[in-house]
């Protein structure tokens, strides 16, 4: 029995964080074979290179994987310009635009603008988890809070550049998306990413939280 759209997001957020927030022997297991093609199983252990390399159509997801967390990484800044302003975290204006845009760009892909809504929304409620979290820390430490304040408006010309580049990768991607092998090998992905950047707790749960939809076509 194929798993629920809801259910396959619950699997991929437990799946994900879990490898994520692994210690040094924590591991997960990559599929042994994918669609239109089979490959050698592989494990992942935190620290330690991938044993096998994922076959086409999988290195969509690590694209998808890799701009999430680049999308991610602009939390910090947002929250560096909002730190001391009063701005709230939640902007419902701004959240809608980015939603409105990104719908637009997914139809005129040919792409399933549900599915890119959802997906986004979901990046959106990552970021603001990471901003949460680092005004938490600035509050609780100031020697840690930002001494300098960014230019939102040019933040957000990064972000949007960002959100075309997760567009076209989520509609290039809907095969590997709705595959059964999809929650696994992203959280390969993301575990790949995670270590790459050297993901903190608060951003490795930031990364989970952003790909949550992403299987499930």
């Amino acid at each position: 029995m194929q798993p629920t759209s809801s259910l396959r997001r619950m699997l991929l957020a437990g799946a994900t964080a879990a490898v994520l927030f692994a210690g040094a022997g924590g591991a997960v297991a990559a599929p042994a074979a994918a669609p239109g093609g089979s490959a050698p199983a592989a494990t992942v252990r935190t620290g330690a290179p991938v044993a096998a390399t994922a076959p086409a159509p999988y290195d969509r997801l690590r694209l998808l994987a890799a701009l999430s967390e680049e999308r991610l990484a602009t939390a910090d800044p947002v929250a560096a310009a909002k730190w001391g302003t009063g701005s709230p975290i939640d902007d419902p204006v701004r959240e809608r635009q980015v939603l409105d845009a990104v719908a637009a760009q997914a139809r005129q892909l040919g792409a399933d603008p549900a599915a890119t809504l959802r997906i986004f929304r979901d990046q959106i409620e990552a970021s603001k988890l990471v901003q949460r979290g680092l005004h938490r820390r600035w509050a609780a430490d100031p020697s840690q809070a930002p001494t300098t304040r960014p230019d939102l408006a040019e933040v957000r010309k990064e972000i949007n550049r960002i959100n075309g580049e997760l567009v076209r990768a989520i509609a290039a991607s809907p095969q590997a998306r709705s595959a059964p092998a999809c929650v696994p090998w992203l959280a390969v992905s993301a575990v790949r990413v995670g270590r790459r950047h050297h993901l903190d707790v608060l951003h490795a749960a930031g990364l989970a939280r952003s790909l949550r939809s992403v299987c499930g076509g």
